[in-house]
């Protein structure tokens, strides 16, 4: 993904121009939140626009706002990004500009290659037709010919899992139901860009799981994808850059961590969650769930109370609340710890699978203790990121920002760890022996260092 800024737009691009499949330049939408102007002021656009006198206006009329605000990147061929931010924040807009459902007010969007959007998915569907009827309208608004149709219609059907159900009226579907038919019909037109918001919660896990593996494929056809998710998970999973929209602006453009990392942590601060020592996370909606969640992140003394601020060089336990929803098998548990001192340095990484300690869960509450017999960060501030896998690094669920402070009785301040230890004088002269008048230096020690 290429962020293109203001000054640049328009002038000639770094990369190969054949690689580049999405041009979106400068793009601008404002909306009107009263709807009685809304109305007036579409009907002036389209009068206007009839006799060709609406120019593109970068000015904002009464009770109007900016749902975008100069937003601009490149995607490659074989890109996979991530569109975040809270709801409202204009992502759902940005896809439908993209994908030509809406006109933008400034700038402009060049696509090269055919475009699958998954927006709403079965919200296009004609309730009177059947499955059938439907999957050929929907394919062919989508490009594809009735031959090509015929030749994919039963994998189509296959993949959403509707049966019999596929001659019966779409009016007589689940939600759930339309939703699969309607990303099994917009994956199998094989698109050059796949514009995906927020459908990869449909169906229950496995469905899930055959959505990110067909997904898999069609990146390893170069397909390139925008997906917007509120789930960390999906987007960590799939995408390699993401970017951050905020209010119609563009906040952060990057690698997906960073991304996500900054996203969480304005999260924790709107939602008042600045404090650091513990964490409490509400529990997740079944679709979003996928399978194993965690619930709380704290920290424990030797005499199990909670701490807020944990002591160095002291006994300490990291305890990970978590709540399965199903049977789990070969889960791994990560933890990176970043020193905020050193400019989000990693200082520190943990994990199970390395300890050979791949653990097993059932449905029900469960916490993990990560037991540190001395707690060996120094004095400061910290933040770390935690995280549940299984094997092939299929991601369940993550902590992107949990943050904590050290306190400390001793100075450390030329230190970058604390080393347990203490010290003991013992006399040379019971040491010291001879042999052949020559010092066995390997029985000498004027002091020495152990573990506590």
């Amino acid at each position: 993904m290429t962020i293109i800024n203001e000054q640049e737009i328009g002038a000639a691009p770094q990369d190969n121009p054949s690689d580049i499949v999405l041009s979106v330049n400068g793009v601008s939408k404002k909306f009107c939140r009263d709807l009685k102007r809304s109305l007036m002021y579409g009907v002036q656009d389209i009068a206007s626009e009839l006799l060709g006198l609406r120019e593109k206006s970068d000015k904002l009329r009464k009770k109007e706002f900016w749902a975008l605000n100069n937003v601009s990147f490149q995607l490659k061929k074989g890109e996979a990004l991530g569109l975040v931010g809270k709801n409202g924040s204009g992502k759902s807009t940005l896809l439908r500009i993209i994908a030509g459902l809406i006109k933008p007010d400034t700038g402009s969007v060049e696509v090269n290659g055919r475009v699958a959007p998954l927006i709403a998915l079965g919200a296009g569907f004609n309730p009177i037709l059947t499955g059938r009827e439907n999957i050929y309208a929907n394919m062919a608004i989508l490009g594809l010919s009735k031959k090509e149709i015929d030749e994919r219609f039963d994998e189509v059907v296959e993949f959403a899992e509707i049966g019999d159900a596929i001659d019966a009226p779409v009016q007589s579907y689940s939600s759930g139901m339309a939703a699969r038919l309607g990303f099994a019909s917009a994956i199998h037109t094989e698109p050059d860009i796949l514009l995906i918001d927020e459908v990869l919660a449909v169906g229950d896990m496995s469905f899930r799981a055959k959505c990110y593996r067909q997904l898999s494929k069609l990146r390893g056809k170069k397909t390139s994808l925008i997906l917007v998710s509120h789930d960390p998970n999906s987007i960590l999973a799939v995408c390699e850059s993401a970017v951050y929209i905020s209010q119609g602006d563009v906040i952060l453009a990057g690698e997906t961590h960073e991304i996500m990392q900054k996203y969480e942590e304005d999260i924790l601060l709107k939602d008042g969650n600045s404090q650091t020592g513990s964490l409490f996370l509400t529990e997740k909606d079944i679709n979003e769930s996928m399978g194993l969640d965690i619930t709380h992140v704290y920290f424990k003394d030797e005499n199990n109370n909670i701490l807020e601020t944990p002591i160095s060089s002291s006994s300490t336990d990291l305890c990970i609340g978590l709540k399965a929803s199903m049977n789990l098998k070969e889960v791994d548990i990560v933890i990176l710890i970043h020193d905020k001192a050193r400019n989000g340095e990693r200082i520190l990484r943990l994990s199970s699978s390395s300890d050979i300690n791949l653990f097993n869960f059932s449905p029900g509450k469960h916490e993990i203790k990560l037991q540190m017999p001395v707690f060996c960060l120094r004095p400061g501030s910290y933040v770390a990121k935690i995280y549940l896998t299984l094997p092939s690094l299929f991601m369940l669920d993550m902590v992107e920002a949990f943050h904590f402070k050290v306190d400390g009785f001793v100075s450390m301040s030329e230190c970058s760890f604390y080393q347990p230890r203490s010290w003991h004088h013992e006399s040379s002269n019971i040491l010291l022996s001879t042999s052949n008048d020559e010092t066995d230096t390997s029985k000498m020690s004027s002091s020495k260092c152990q573990q506590k």
